[in-house]
């Protein structure tokens, strides 16, 4: 059986502003994100199985997405734990879906931080292949199994 990669878009709404960095994105800013996940698997085997044919049900990987990261971070505001204590406090005030994460909100950081997310979540017979996360039209990060093994 050959093995087959299968890809579903996603995209998002998300704020969010680099601590300390010596250029404008060091202020609060959005993006308009796009999150290519791709999956690697065997296509089932089953004649006469509903799934007969599939790596994987799209709406499976849809739903694996949207409840365990797309909820999270569509229209938040996103910033790292670092960002001193007033700071956070006033951009509380500003957002119902403020966002603290150990880490720069880089796209290259983001990227890595999703795959780990859905390794975790996707089924045993498929495997999390690459992830390619547009911060804007013309610039990406990607991950890839194959270089974090």
């Amino acid at each position: 059986m050959p093995r087959i990669r299968v890809t579903k878009r996603f995209d998002f709404e998300m704020a969010h502003a680099l601590l300390a960095y010596n250029g404008v994105c060091k202020n609060v800013h959005g993006h308009t994100y796009e999150l290519e996940v791709t999956l690697i698997g065997d296509a089932k085997n089953e004649p006469g199985h509903p799934e007969d044919g599939m790596v994987m049900d799209f709406g499976q990987l849809k739903n694996i997405v949207n409840t365990k990261i797309i909820q999270f971070f569509d229209h938040a505001l996103v910033i790292n734990a670092l960002t001193p204590a007033p700071q956070k406090e006033a951009l509380a005030l500003t957002t119902e879906r403020l966002t603290v994460l150990g880490f720069q909100p880089t796209s290259e950081n983001l990227v890595t931080y999703f795959a780990g997310i859905l390794q975790q979540e996707i089924p045993s017979n498929v495997s999390l292949f690459s992830l390619r996360l547009y911060e804007t039209k013309t610039s990406f990060a990607e991950w890839f199994a194959s270089d974090n093994q």
